[in-house]
């Protein structure tokens, strides 16, 4: 199955070598597409399980699903994780 989700603090594509590296580690999840203007993060998935460990792993690296709580840790960890993407 293919989804989309839209996500907050999605800002640059440090952010997207972040995640795109990060969800690379669940064995289900297969072409990792990041759209940078759009906030979305697109991928292919074999189970509902899969999908919510792709949220959950978005969750904690700061990129929560549009309209979940975004508080200042979300935003934090965002930075930190964009700071990581760049240098890789």
């Amino acid at each position: 199955m293919k989804t989309t989700i839209i996500i907050q603090n999605l800002k640059c594509n440090g952010c997207g070598n972040t995640i795109t590296n990060n969800l690379k580690t669940i064995d289900t999840v297969e072409n990792i597409e990041i759209n940078v203007e759009e906030s979305a993060v697109s991928f292919d998935y074999n189970s509902e399980v899969a999908l919510e460990e792709v949220k959950l792993k978005l969750k904690k690296l700061g990129y929560p699903e549009d309209g979940e709580a975004n508080n200042l840790g979300s935003k934090a960890k965002s930075y930190v994780s964009c700071a990581i993407g760049k240098m890789s």
